[in-house]
């Protein structure tokens, strides 16, 4: 059995923006990695993925800006940021070993079970990501025979895929960028829309990214916005970096040939049935977006800033009324893409941490258990707190912490 002072699970842009703290402070710690240093981006992302953050928002903790600030980093140029940014302060990083459970220790802290031994420590932060486990509506047990099924995170280029046309369930960042992938290689596309953010990429001059900070939403925290639970689990922004930050949405899509439907009802023999929704759904995004753009307006009419451009004109989306009905063998359909997200899942975690819902009660990270943290959740404190730039600030809290309750134990 090994000892440490803490285990961090997890080697992605939260667990290690933490080591690089602790690390800075000389505090004994490991990160436990199932796989290698930023896994989850290796194995569960498609292989032209880019950033839909700009570099600048996409920094990491006392580590070099990146050279293109405007820029997006693809997938596999973002995994060497986070390989380079572990070895710049040797992040103590134990890879492929995977933790099988979590338990509190007879007599404090706690016993962490891998496939490569057990560690006892007195801290233990999950560094795992907001959701880990690919989340498969139940609609998907009454698919067709010979219908292939696969969740987003195994999709990886239209040359890995299967012969034939593809149905994607889900219009938020992934659908909408796999959807215009397979289309551009001529694939037959269907995309059937639920809830989701439009987003324009630019406005008035500057990515949409810029107007968010300067508005300082980012910066909100659950105390700050009307709804805490929507606003926890609002739709992410519809955007793509592919090309530089190519334009992204249903209207777009439809004209490169896309079928956009409704909400996938479920399925009849070899036909997928949709609701008479789409219509609803698009304006109620539509007039999401407007509210956000209203505001950005009206904060560039407040510092009579004379920098911004005009205002430019965003047509609303305009649709065909979404097909009820399609006949997945007649139109060739041969898969099905399931981009409708993540579930939170902690069966390794033998802790009496988990509140309504299988979510873990935490507050900016400390939960109820002395000594056992998160990072990197969904509004964990503030807004941002999930993405990539965002997590330094949570990093630094929780380190605060960790060093404070490690100085506490030593004087015990």
């Amino acid at each position: 059995m090994r000892t440490t002072s803490t285990i961090i699970i997890g080697a992605g842009q939260a667990g290690l923006a933490l080591s690089r703290h602790l690390s800075g402070a000389r505090h004994e710690h490991v990160l436990l990695e199932r796989g290698r240093v930023g896994e989850r981006w290796r194995s569960e992302r498609w292989e032209s993925l880019s950033l839909l953050t700009p570099n600048r928002f996409s920094q990491l903790p006392g580590f070099v800006p990146h050279a293109e600030p405007d820029g997006f980093l693809s997938r596999d140029a973002f995994v060497g940021y986070l390989e380079e940014y572990a070895r710049s302060f040797s992040a103590p990083v134990l890879e492929g070993v995977s933790v099988l459970q979590v338990t509190q220790a007879p007599r404090g802290g706690f016993r962490v079970r891998t496939d490569a031994g057990v560690w006892n420590a007195d801290t233990v932060v999950l560094a795992t990501g907001y959701a880990d486990e690919p989340l498969v509506p139940a609609v998907a047990a009454a698919a067709p025979d010979g219908l292939i099924q696969l969740h987003s995170s195994r999709y990886r280029s239209p040359g890995r895929m299967p012969p034939g046309g593809v149905l994607i369930v889900g219009a938020g960042p992934s659908g909408q960028q796999l959807a215009a992938e397979l289309r551009r290689t001529g694939r037959r596309v269907v995309l059937a829309v639920g809830r989701h953010a439009r987003m324009p990429r630019r406005y008035r001059g500057h990515d949409i990214w810029h107007w968010l900070t300067e508005l300082g939403s980012l910066e909100d925290t659950l105390a700050d916005v009307p709804h805490e639970r929507s606003a926890s689990r609002s739709p992410s922004l519809a955007l793509s970096g592919a090309g530089g930050g190519e334009r992204l949405d249903l209207t777009s899509l439809a004209a490169a040939g896309v079928v956009v439907t409704g909400r996938l009802r479920g399925f009849s023999g070899r036909h997928a049935l949709f609701a008479a929704d789409l219509r609803t759904t698009v304006e109620e995004s539509d007039r999401r977006m407007r509210r956000l753009l209203e505001k950005i307006d009206r904060h560039i009419d407040a510092c009579r800033s004379s920098e911004p451009a005009a205002a430019e004109p965003i047509p609303p989306v305009t649709l065909p009324p979404g097909q009820r009905m399609i006949d997945l063998e007649a139109d060739g359909i041969s898969t099905v893409i399931w981009a409708t997200g993540y579930r939170r899942s902690y069966p390794w975690l033998d802790v009496d941490v988990l509140g309504g819902e299988g979510e873990i009660a935490q507050t900016r990270g400390v939960t109820a258990v002395s000594g056992l943290y998160t990072l990197g959740f969904r509004f964990q404190h503030r807004r941002k707190s999930h993405f990539i730039g965002g997590v330094s600030d949570d990093a630094r809290f929780l380190a605060t912490q960790i060093l404070g309750r490690s100085s506490d134990v030593r004087a015990a």
